[in-house]
């Protein structure tokens, strides 16, 4: 699969690019990624925070997406933007590990274990950190 076909099969939308709503989209992410850092990570809240986490990441992938000029509705597009638009392999397959975990919580009821989200978390931040370099909105 490719980026292409979500933009053939109507998951993917092109539009104008939109700086300012990149730059609060992203502005947003930063904050609620500054929010769970503060957060302990308990077996009661771990699913609640892997989602957050996820969630976070989401939101920046969203305002590169909407700084290029692409409106994404399909979680599973975010990984191939990432892959074919923004040339980035290695984080294409470590987003979309998250996104499956995520989905495992949100569609299937499966929790998951406060290990494996301080695991991720820790991942989930330098994917942040490093995609953030690469955000550069005029």
């Amino acid at each position: 699969m490719k980026f292409q076909d979500f933009i053939e099969s109507g998951k993917v939308r092109k539009r104008n690019p939109d700086i300012q709503l990149a730059k609060a989209l992203a502005k947003m992410s930063g904050n609620n990624l500054a929010i769970l850092r503060s957060m302990e990570i308990i077996d009661t809240n771990a699913s609640f925070m892997m989602s957050a986490y996820y969630d976070a990441l989401r939101q920046l992938l969203e305002a590169m997406a909407v700084e290029k000029g692409y409106k994404i509705y399909s979680h599973e597009a975010y990984t191939y933007f990432l892959k074919n638009v923004l040339n980035e392999d290695t984080a294409s397959i470590k987003f979309d590990r998250f996104r499956k975990i995520r989905n495992k919580i949100n569609y299937y009821g499966k929790p998951v274990d406060k290990e494996t989200v301080k695991s991720c978390k820790g991942d989930v931040i330098k994917l942040v950190d490093y995609l953030k370099k690469k955000f550069k909105p005029a």
